[in-house]
This record gives C-alpha cells, structure tokens and sequence, in this order.
C-alpha cells in the first residue's frame, strides 16, 4: 500500500494524527529526520492515541538513509509551489507521497531535485498559506485509495 513519507516533522499532534490515519487506512508511514520533538512526546502519544503499535511506522535519521533504501520508489512532494493539482495524476499501490515540515515545506533543493512534474498542490483560495499537515495527508491518501477503489478497506 501507500507510503506517506514526512519530511522532518515539528509538531507532535500532527504526525500523532498521521499515524493514525496511517493505522486506519493500511498505508505506511516513514519519518524522515531530524525530528522536530521526541516519539515519545506526550502530546504525539495523546494525538496517536494507541494507534502507534498498529500502524507501520519506520524513522530515518535524514534523508539520504530514505533515499538509500527506497530510491526506486514513485515519489510525489506535496507543496504549495506545485503547479499540478493532487487529482491529476494516476496514483499507484506503492507511490510515496512526501510532505515537508509544517513551518517551512520541503526545502526548493529537494523539489528541484525532484521536478516540476513530481509536485503536487492542494488547491486553496489565494493568498492561502498552507493547510494542516495531517489534513493535508488525510486529503491526499483518500484520493489515492479512492482512486485504486479503497482497496483493502471495508
């Protein structure tokens, strides 16, 4: 299934609530360091509740060890500078969708080393900052599983 790939996360409650999401719908969940707080931040265990030990979770000190060992995976960055929107594309079982820290995004580095065409958008109205990060992962994993037809779910 999916794999939702965080890029540095800062705020517990939002990755809290990714794991789970992450629980809930089957899809996995890599943690991509430097960690903005500490797995075993209260404020984390209160958001994932007891999800934690029923979600697929991996943690990675940076992401070169990401690349390293998952470097053929199809990876799509979510971005408020992506240009394609979030339904345009065809997902597949095992695309990796990539959000960044939620007080900065993903570095331009690694959206460059990316490409255009692999950064997608959340449409917003203008002048919109951003949206909550784990909304934003609820918005885009339901897509993608709406689209492969939520399959494995009841």
């Amino acid at each position: 299934m999916f794999h939702i790939v965080l890029y540095q996360p800062e705020i517990p409650p939002n990755t809290g609530n990714v794991i789970r999401l992450c629980a809930n719908t089957g899809v996995s969940l890599h943690l991509v360091g430097p960690l903005g707080f500490s797995l075993d931040d209260r404020h984390l265990r209160r958001a994932g509740l007891d999800y934690r030990d029923l979600a697929d979770v991996s943690r990675y000190a940076n992401w070169d060890e990401w690349c390293a060992r998952h470097g053929g995976a199809r990876l799509w960055a979510f971005s408020t500078r992506g240009k394609r929107r979030y339904s345009e594309i065809a997902y597949r079982a095992d695309d990796a969708l990539l959000f960044g820290p939620e007080t900065r995004g993903l570095p331009q580095s690694l959206l460059d080393e990316l490409g255009a065409a692999s950064i997608l958008r959340l449409p917003m109205v203008a002048n919109s900052r951003s949206l909550n990060l784990s909304n934003s992962v609820a918005v885009a994993v339901y897509e993608a599983l709406r689209q492969l037809d939520f399959r494995g779910l009841a």
